[in-house]
């Protein structure tokens, strides 16, 4: 159970930080290639719990019951030697629905290239990305904000924004400003795991615990207002009142009795949605 719950949890909290950071841009899981592939489906599902607008595997998306995310690769502008002909090759095969988002930063200066791309697509193209090295990048927020003036004087002010490669929550202060999308991969898949503990702390209704652990089974109580967290004993009756005066909920709540299953299961886009919504109580600092 412990396996199960607590990389998943700090997958997930990631996220959730790295959505709040985002002040409402998109953030898509771009992780998947950094862990191996038998847990990249675990990865992604609390990626997008915690947050993410979308995921990058296909198989993964599946199970959430939405569709995959990404844009051309380096790859094929690298095949074919040239970003605006790899674009128009890309705009040409791939189905209309299908956001064009062309990579930027693979040959040549990022708001040259972006002229180009805008200029050869016009009203196809969404947006651009840059995924632009750590030795190319400099002052990456000087960079993005020049592709941003460039295409906005040549009328092209509907074309997005997006950027990957190691960004995380503390770089998208400066970031946000020119950004409308971020893809984040490693920052997210290599999330720091929470440390839960299950700890034996009632035998047959005798309180006992481990040297360190409060014995007795217990009750986890969070003020709807503040959300400020309080830990009674089970035995406690009436939830006092928070200091704020915020009423008192329980968030430890039966799910299985023995014998069947209290009530079902939420669906992936539930649990993110109820996710998004507490996220508005808390600070990056938390």
């Amino acid at each position: 159970m412990l396996g199960l719950i607590c990389q998943a949890s700090g997958v997930a909290t990631k996220a959730a930080w790295c959505k709040k950071a985002a002040q409402g841009r998109a953030v898509v899981s771009f992780g998947a290639r950094r862990v191996h592939p038998a847990i990249a489906p675990m990865v992604e599902r609390n990626a997008y719990l915690g947050g993410c607008h979308g995921v990058s595997v296909p198989f993964a998306a599946g199970m959430i019951g939405e569709e995959a995310s990404g844009t051309m690769p380096h790859a094929l502008i690298l095949v074919m030697g040239d970003t605006v002909e790899a674009a128009e090759a890309f705009d040409e095969v791939v189905d209309g629905a299908v956001r064009r988002i062309v990579l930027i930063d693979t040959f040549n200066d990022e708001k040259v290239e972006a002229v180009r791309v805008a200029e050869a697509l016009k009203s196809r193209l969404y947006g651009v990305r840059l995924d632009t090295p750590y030795s190319r990048r400099g002052n990456f927020a000087r960079i993005l904000e020049e592709v941003r003036w460039e295409l906005n004087l040549r009328g092209q002010g509907h074309v997005q924004i997006y950027v990957s490669g190691g960004i995380d929550e503390a770089q998208m202060a400066d970031l946000n400003p020119y950004v409308d999308g971020y893809g984040i991969g490693t920052t997210i898949s290599n999330a720091r795991v929470l440390d839960f503990a299950m700890d034996i702390v009632e035998i047959e209704g005798r309180a006992l615990a481990k040297r360190g652990k409060m014995s007795g089974s217990k009750r986890v109580l969070r003020c709807t207002r503040c959300r400020r967290d309080r830990v009674v004993p089970s035995s406690a009756g009436e939830a006092a009142a928070c200091p704020c005066g915020g009423p008192m909920e329980d968030l430890l709540v039966p799910w299985y009795d023995g014998q069947k299953f209290l009530f079902e299961s939420e669906t992936p886009q539930a649990i993110r949605k109820r996710v998004l919504g507490e996220l508005a109580h808390f600070g990056l600092d938390s």
